[in-house]
């Protein structure tokens, strides 16, 4: 491994000695300009200068083919047309044969954008969001482009691009802002811009604008309920009102249509307190308002002369049977008139139809077959002593609708929460003092109206609900229900006349009523249309989905790269909503993992072969085609051909593979002592199973009748002729990539105890022997010590003359 890391650095340093070689540490190459950035078609000058003058050749290259024009006198020109917008472009220079320089000329293309396309993406409405759509068309290149947003010429926001392609693109850019009707007529710009940096080329911005119209619904610039004027005088009434689009005007009064599409009203010789009412409406709703008309009388003065009391009415005998008669225009009629006086003449009935003229008669009957006068008053007279008197009898004529009917006051669907008026028209009916409307919303009675204006003829009518409508009463069935009350003895059962139902269209804004939060689609099949979203709105709102800000096309089938959050906007003309959705591109299982494994003894191969698929794949592992267990450790016997099977939803896939378990080394035997005699051949042998196989190797102390030989998987150690310097341990260490094991053989020479206890006897004696020799030399220096302390000595005074006698010690027991 270290003799290859060497080779590696002298080889890194080779190159870069090769490198220093190529050229010189100071370029000689100058780029006037040095980078460039032109329009795409153009062509571009650059000229490449040399400090050095000794060179052997000075040319560009635009990496495809080299020109054959070279430069001369230290610089070179090049004029080449901007096609191709990968161009590249490299000045050479060759100083020598050994050196060579060059520098790269960095080439900007551009393209400015053909077009700039802004629209809405939702309708307006009032108060609520709206998102505009600035797309930018072939531009190049596209991370130098941006997008300001102007509303009334002020900057509001500024986007910029991070792709990097060179090649022209379009790009998109969404702006949401919140409008009122404050800002109707605003005007919205979205502007494209190349931009170079300060030194760079600048292209004329591309821009277009898109003025807003911002809907909304009527309101009142007058709020005036009360007008005052003088009995008999003249007034106009105000239903001033502002809308976009521009509100229509119906005026009513006493239940009856006035005039339309008017914003004044002018009403002549004005004698009694009235009230009118104006609607104001358009498509996004309506507003009403009651105008009530106060008449200011003159104070009448006091009677010049008092009022007379009218004479008493004479009792008058005569009996009306029935005296109330309710009669249906255009059936028979009959009242028989009897009294009970006998001074009476004679008697009769007087009346247009029907009369009977005087009989002398105590009863006489007035009939008539087909009643159609709406004002007849039969009277019954009697005459007694030259003196009459009369009765009449109270005759209702009624006549049901003809028709009943619901129509919108205002043309055109209602709008959630804004105030809307019904109509309902009572066709040809008599008497209206006893008519009742009543209005259902369903089963719901939700209104009475009656009416005060008094009527024996037949005459048509109207009354009116207002309703503030929710989404809820979409589709909602409005009925009138028309009853003329004639009291106990009208017909029974009361007359009815029911409308045709109305059927409420009402439009409200898109809510999201169903879309989960995330959901896993097949990759190449599934669309973001296929996504079980909806939003309940009206009109139906259109759903527009955007991925990292981008719009998508939602039919088209989408891949494992666009896992991600989308958001859904749903957009009617009322407003619009969104949600966002977790999507993930699912597909089926695949492996990409080898044909074959190496796995350690209680590894887990496992985590390594795993499948790609979404969702997760389940995994089952085969062996001699049965399942095993999901076991996640191995041993050396799993060593073999398995199948792994990976199964989502999506599809299966397989996999063969073959696993190959590795162990650490195992002795076949385990640690052994051997005897043997001196002068005798031995051989120490070992082997060791593993995967992979072992590598054997023994250590012991090495002498020259001992050697190592190998057979096989085995390796032996051989010695010749055994001594006592064989004696010992012998360590036997099997090693793999596994683990490592080792084994101890120990060698005894027979007669090497005896050997060794005598060595160790004669040690012993030989260290008394020195011990005692110790001891005997201490006890011997001491006593020569002592004898000089306290020996006999004989002095011999000095002779005058030489002598030869010696100085003699004298122990204690010699002799003088």
């Amino acid at each position: 491994m270290l003799p290859l890391r060497m080779l590696h650095l002298l080889m890194l340093m080779v190159l870069l000695c090769d490198v220093e070689a190529t050229c010189p540490k100071d370029n000689p190459l100058t780029l006037v300009p040095s980078e460039v950035i032109a329009e795409h078609g153009g062509e571009f000058l650059v000229n490449c200068t040399s400090s050095n003058d000794d060179y052997n050749r000075l040319f560009w290259s635009n990496g495809i083919e080299m020109p054959e024009t070279e430069g001369h006198d230290s610089f070179t020109t090049w004029t080449m047309p901007l096609l191709d917008w990968n161009i590249t472009a490299q000045c050479i220079i060759h100083i020598n044969d050994s050196f060579e320089c060059s520098k790269d000329l960095e080439i900007t293309l551009y393209k400015n954008p053909d077009s700039v396309v802004l629209f809405p993406v939702n309708h307006t409405v009032v108060a609520t969001h709206y998102v505009l759509q600035c797309d930018v068309l072939d531009v190049a290149p596209v991370q130098n482009l941006t997008v300001t947003w102007y509303k009334d010429n002020m900057t509001i926001r500024t986007d910029s691009f991070l792709n990097t392609t060179k090649t022209p693109v379009s790009e998109s850019s969404l702006m949401t802002v919140e409008v009122s009707r404050e800002d109707n007529g605003a005007v919205f710009q979205c502007e494209a811009q190349l931009d170079f940096g300060p030194n760079g080329p600048k292209p004329p911005p591309v821009s277009e604008s898109h003025i807003v119209s911002v809907h909304y619904a009527p309101e009142f610039n007058d709020n005036t309920t009360n007008v005052y004027v003088r009995e008999g005088e003249n007034v106009t009434l105000s239903c001033d009102a502002e809308g976009n689009p521009p509100p229509r005007f119906n005026w009513i009064h006493d239940g009856v249509a006035v005039t339309e599409n008017t914003k004044y009203l002018s009403v002549s010789q004005v004698n009694v307190n009235e009230m009118y009412t104006c609607t104001a409406s358009n498509e996004l709703g309506q507003i009403i308002k009651h105008i009530f008309i106060n008449v200011i009388k003159d104070v009448p003065r006091a009677p010049d002369v008092a009022m007379t009391t009218p004479a008493a009415q004479l009792d008058c005998p005569v009996t009306l049977m029935p005296a109330e008669v309710v009669v249906r225009f255009g059936d028979r009629a009959s009242v028989n008139c009897s009294t009970s006086a006998t001074d009476f003449s004679g008697m009769g009935w007087e009346a247009h139809v029907g009369g009977t003229g005087f009989k002398n008669a105590p009863f006489v009957i007035w009939t008539v077959e087909k009643l159609q006068d709406w004002s007849i008053k039969p009277k019954c007279y009697i005459t007694r002593r030259n003196q009459q008197c009369s009765a009449e009898p109270t005759i209702t004529v009624y006549k049901t609708p003809d028709v009943v009917s619901i129509s919108a006051v205002t043309q055109g669907p209602m709008v959630e929460g804004v105030q809307y008026l019904l109509r309902s028209d009572v066709i040809n009916v008599a008497p209206v003092q006893n008519l009742s409307v009543m209005w259902y919303m369903g089963k719901e009675n939700v209104s009475v109206q009656t009416f005060t204006n008094i009527s024996v003829t037949a005459v048509n009518v109207s009354s009116f609900l207002t309703v503030t409508p929710t989404r809820d009463h979409n589709g909602t069935l409005f009925t009138c229900l028309a009853e003329l009350h004639l009291g106990p003895n009208g017909p029974k059962p009361i007359p009815t006349i029911l409308s045709e139902p109305y059927t409420a269209v009402v439009h409200y804004k898109p809510m999201v009523q169903d879309c989960p939060s995330n959901y896993i689609g097949l990759e190449h099949y599934f669309s973001l249309e296929m996504m079980p979203c909806r939003a309940d709105g009206n009109p139906p709102p259109i759903v527009h989905w955007h991925y990292k800000g981008m719009l998508i096309n939602q039919s088209e089938s989408l891949s494992r790269a666009y896992s991600g959050k989308y958001t859904a906007t749903f957009s009617n003309e009322l407003g619009w909503t969104n949600t966002s959705v977790d999507v993930t591109i699912g597909y089926g299982p695949s492996f990409t993992c080898n044909g074959s494994y190496d796995v350690k003894e209680n590894g887990n191969i496992r985590t390594e072969c795993k499948p790609e698929g979404i969702p997760a794949p389940n995994i089952t592992w085969y062996k001699d085609g049965k399942v095993i267990p999901s076991q996640q450790r191995w041993t050396k016997h799993d060593s073999g051909k398995y199948e792994l099977k990976a199964t989502n939803q999506y599809g299966t896939a397989n996999h063969l593979l073959y696993l190959n378990v590795l162990f650490a080394p195992e002795f076949k035997r385990g640690n052994d002592t051997q005897e043997v005699t001196p002068g005798e051949n031995v051989t120490l042998a070992c082997s060791a199973e593993g995967k992979p196989v072992p590598e054997i190797q023994w250590n012991f102390n090495a002498n020259k009748n001992v050697r190592e030989t190998t057979g096989g998987r085995q390796k032996n150690v051989s010695i010749t002729g055994a001594t006592s310097t064989n004696d010992g341990v012998y360590i036997c260490v099997a090693t793999n990539n596994v683990g490592s094991v080792s084994r101890f053989v120990t060698l005894k020479i027979k007669g090497r105890e005896v050997l060794n206890r005598g060595r160790r006897l004669s040690i012993i004696w030989w260290l008394l022997i020195l011990c005692s020799l110790a001891l005997l030399l201490i006890v011997i220096i001491t006593l020569c010590r002592h004898q000089r302390k306290h020996g006999q000595y004989s002095f011999v005074p000095a002779a005058r003359e030489p002598s030869d006698m010696p100085l003699t010690t004298m122990s204690g027991g010699d002799k003088a």
